[in-house]
């Protein structure tokens, strides 16, 4: 059983998609064993507790300095034990000891076909408007591993997605997070729980 932990800063459709595909059986052998959020208002902590799953609040606002803060976060992780961490819309930058600490069992859902459109500020409606600013004519999104850099780790899966004319960022981040970001995060865990994606 794929032990996992969300990371989420907003609304939680994401985790909600991943709760679906657990629910239903599209993601199969895996366990979400906490959802965690930098924001105590966040949507994504309702979601979770509705789910059953352990909601748990750790904000850089309740500690004196970053470093506390990712001490803190750290050692919740270290208490739950997952075997994957999953950034689903986690607005906060993850610190170096934590990367080390889980190589290659961090993954994030990003709302652009990497390399296009990513790395620092582009984050949430940013990305769909820098798309729409350069014309393209498809996007879509990534899933890839977290490494030390900014949308820099290696690719695991992508979708595309159409971009239409007419569209605005609010209703191209829609038919990305549908189409794409819905569809190929709870994939992604699924073949890592099945041992076909490493």
């Amino acid at each position: 059983m794929l032990r996992i932990v969300v990371l989420v800063s907003g609304g939680g459709t994401n985790l909600q998609a991943l709760i679906d595909g657990v629910k239903n059986g599209t993601v199969r052998n895996t366990q979400i064993a906490a959802v965690i959020s930098n924001n105590a208002g966040a949507y994504a902590l309702t979601r979770a507790q509705n789910a059953g799953i352990e909601a748990l609040c750790i904000s850089p606002k309740d500690y004196p300095d970053r470093e506390a803060f990712h001490e803190a976060l750290l050692a919740k992780l270290a208490e739950i034990a997952p075997d994957l961490i999953v950034l689903a819309g986690y607005l906060v930058n993850i610190p170096p000891q934590m990367v080390e600490a889980y190589r290659g069992r961090i993954i994030n859902v990003h709302p652009s076909l990497i390399p296009s459109f990513c790395g620092k500020g582009y984050y949430g409606l940013k990305v769909h408007e820098a798309a729409l600013a350069r014309g393209v004519k498809v996007t879509g999104a990534t899933v890839h591993i977290v490494d030390e850099g900014t949308d820099t780790g290696r690719i695991l899966m992508q979708k595309a997605v159409e971009v239409r004319e007419g569209d605005t960022p609010e209703v191209l981040q829609r038919r990305v997070m549908e189409q794409a970001e819905w569809v190929i995060l709870p994939a992604a865990v699924d073949a890592i729980a099945r041992g076909e994606l490493k």
